[in-house]
């Protein structure tokens, strides 16, 4: 994967690149069309050793006489998650390490189940907002964090090397898998907890849609046993309908239910219910960036934002960076990618970030983004001010955005593509330090991502179709 980052100096960010060899694991995880390779039932036997050899060395923590290390696994509702399922748990237990199975869960969820069962590492099947045919494996060290990129490569080296095929714990030293079966009970009221515990939802009605995915269970068990009145929509998974036209990649939807429901607040999650966009009473859509803004701005008020720093990735609205300026905070920024957004929280001791796709991690409460958890902080500000979303999110005025999201055959470098990049360098001269150019591969699917931001919609919309026309003649559009 090549990464390019092309923003205006004047903001303080330079042109950058960073490229990556081939490997297993994306920008999240190991993520692919299932039961095709990587993401096949094999590959999935050896992460699982690879995974329990790594992990158990990583943990700290003195196990007592005759105990073995143990791993929590967790899925989201794809049918592919059961072929998946079963080869990590051989994988696992054949290295002698215990396998916590808990079923459907929100990857939040897998992430507070790990740490809250002292686990030595969590691991969640899903591949977040992609159809049914994909799926994806996601790992967590035992503190509930997602793993840096060096972790990554031992794991991988250990898969491709065959360093450890001769490690085969016999008899009573092999793992077993044991079913935890109150793990949905356990994230509920962990969830709750970060709502204010004397404030309620009671006569607030809220309309949501859990995309037929891991959510479907929690999200509205959480909000009715905090008092809410609810209109759910997509909540029975079928294994092949996660995410189908439904969820937060399809905001129609939860504006539909809005509407008709005549709801104060709409939550839409994905299918592995780590992100969360939102739609006002109105029925207009607020996005990751208008939920960063509106609570980023609460905590400056209340002088709970660490260090008065927002976390951001580069593809988040500068208006953003405006707003907090005004509130007297500031926006910091990282490459796209939740994991490098909570990377630099822990690196710099900060407790709010996100992207704008809806990943937003409240590290006061939770190691990883949670859908649940973001939209009861915008719940709770709604509830404390006494004002309607549609208020709220004034607090943030965007710059017109134009975005490009082509399907390629393959993934040249771009400095490669030498039309494709004259058209960049021109865009970003047109626009004369009152905008930026963001041009990417996706991490986790066959696509590239242009974007591109200034004042005016019509000059970005003519500058985005010239260079998606280049690219389409460079490499070719499925």
């Amino acid at each position: 994967m090549t990464y390019f980052a092309f923003t205006n100096r004047e903001q303080g960010v330079s042109i950058s690149c960073v490229a990556e060899a081939n490997r297993l694991f994306g920008t999240d995880g190991v993520r692919g069309v299932a039961n095709v390779y990587p993401v096949t039932a094999e590959t999935a036997l050896k992460l699982g050793r690879a995974a329990a050899h790594v992990f158990t060395q990583l943990n700290p923590r003195t196990l007592p006489p005759g105990a073995r290390p143990k791993i929590v696994l967790g899925k989201d509702t794809r049918l592919s998650g059961y072929m998946l399922e079963n080869a990590l748990v051989a994988g696992i237990t054949s290295l002698g390490v215990d396998v916590l199975v808990i079923g459907p869960l929100p990857t939040p969820g897998v992430a507070y189940i790990t740490r809250s069962l002292r686990a030595d590492a969590g691991i969640v099947l899903s591949a977040s907002h992609n159809s049914y045919e994909d799926n994806g494996i996601k790992f967590f060290r035992h503190d509930g964090y997602k793993l840096d990129d060096k972790v990554e490569e031992q794991i991988e080296q250990l898969v491709f090397s065959g360093e450890i095929d001769s490690v085969r714990p016999t008899a009573g030293k092999i793992g077993r898998a044991t079913r935890i079966d109150d793990a949905l009970g356990r994230y509920v009221e962990f969830a709750k907890a970060s709502f204010p515990r004397g404030m309620s939802l009671e006569k607030m009605r809220i309309a949501v849609d859990v995309a037929n995915g891991a959510g479907y269970k929690s999200t509205p068990s959480i909000l009715r046993e905090l008092g809410a009145d609810l209109t759910i929509g997509h909540d029975e998974p079928n294994g092949t309908n996660i995410n189908e036209r439904c969820g937060s990649t399809y905001p129609a939807e939860i504006a539909r239910i809005v509407k008709e429901s005549g709801a104060q607040i709409g939550i839409s999650n994905d299918g592995d219910a780590d992100r969360v966009l939102l739609c006002d009473e109105k029925g207009e859509i607020v996005d990751g960036d208008e939920i960063l803004a509106i609570a980023s701005i609460d905590l400056l008020k209340s002088g709970q934002l660490r260090k008065n720093t927002l976390v951001a990735t580069v593809m988040s609205n500068f208006g953003l960076d405006e707003s907090l300026a005004t509130a007297g905070g500031k926006v910091l920024r990282t490459q796209v990618g939740d994991r490098y957004v909570i990377e630099e929280m822990v690196r710099r001791d900060l407790n709010l970030g996100g992207e704008q796709s809806g990943h937003m991690i409240f590290r006061d409460f939770s190691t990883t983004g949670d859908g649940i958890v973001s939209a009861l902080q915008i719940l709770r500000i709604m509830r404390s001010t006494g004002k309607p979303l549609s208020e709220l999110k004034r607090c943030l005025t965007k710059y017109p955005q134009a975005q490009r999201n082509l399907q390629v055959k393959e993934k040249p470098p771009l400095e490669n593509m030498s039309a494709v990049m004259k058209l960049v360098g021109e865009a970003e001269e047109e626009l004369s330090g009152k905008g930026r150019v963001l041009l990417r591969y996706s991490g986790t699917e066959p696509k590239i991502r242009l974007l591109i931001e200034g004042r005016e919609l019509s000059q970005i919309d003519r500058q985005a179709n010239r260079i998606a026309d280049a690219i389409e003649s460079a490499i070719g559009v499925n």
